[in-house]
């Protein structure tokens, strides 16, 4: 007899939803979505969409109704529970367009639990589009198989960053002055990494840090990174030793 074919394929297109997602229930998909849905990818009554809403993890649901401006989708089956996440915050300087969205972007391809932006003296962006930075979470999400997303915080002042810090959890900030290699840092339990802005903390700021009982200065190797490139290295590190990179499947 043939094979039965994989169902849903792996061609199903896959969305995030705002909103909570239960069996039997139908959704409504209008805008930008249900255009990509029916107008890029020419989907029928009856084809397949893997859904995920950051809650109760990703859903097969098949189109009921294709209209002109909306979809209507019907949940079928719950196909995997929304994933555990380790509890890691990335903290970071705003940087410019483009580079601040690569942070974000890979943030949650990386398995980040929180992104918070962080201001600091030599900080040069005062403004961040915090919504182009949640589209472009969900976008890696989408195509990363990621059943949950990183929070965004609103931007915080380093300053009272630090006086807030909470007891449990380990402060790992890149050092320009130097630092422990990274590796020598990382423990298991709920853990922080902050990086700078472009010119770096000034020296007021780095005795801050060190000033905090749960900050650890570290060092990323011998080589100048630029800050998303730390930001990026810094995680993929941490995961590495303290995360869940040994027990997650490779894409």
């Amino acid at each position: 007899m043939p094979a039965t074919p994989a169902w849903p394929p792996a061609s199903t297109p896959r969305l995030f939803v705002d909103q909570p997602l239960a069996a039997d229930s139908e959704i409504r998909i209008e805008g930008a979505q249900a255009h990509y849905l029916s107008g890029v990818m020419r989907l029928k009554a009856g084809d397949p969409v893997r859904l995920f809403d950051d809650r109760s993890g990703e859903w097969l649901a098949t189109v009921s109704r294709v209209g002109k401006r909306d979809l209507m989708l019907c949940l079928a089956a719950n196909l995997q529970p929304r994933e555990p996440v380790p509890d890691l915050w990335l903290l970071a300087a705003p940087i410019k367009k483009g580079r601040i969205d690569l942070v974000a972007e890979k943030a949650c391809e990386l398995g980040a639990a929180r992104l918070q932006p962080v201001v600091t003296r030599r900080t040069v962006v005062d403004r961040l589009n915090l919504d182009r930075l949640r589209a472009h979470m969900i976008e890696a999400a989408e195509q990363c198989g990621r059943t949950a997303l990183p929070q965004l915080a609103e931007p915080v002042k380093l300053e009272a960053l630090l006086a807030d810090w909470p007891e449990d959890r380990a402060l790992i900030f890149a050092d320009e002055s130097g630092g422990v290699p990274m590796r020598d840092a990382v423990s298991p339990g709920p853990a922080a990494i902050l990086i700078g802005p472009e010119g770096g903390f000034t020296p007021e700021e780095r005795e801050a840090i060190r000033a905090v009982p749960q900050a650890k200065g570290i060092s990323l190797g011998p080589r100048i990174l630029r800050a998303e490139t730390a930001a990026i290295a810094a995680l993929a590190i941490w995961m590495a030793v303290a995360g869940d990179w040994s027990q997650n499947k490779t894409g």
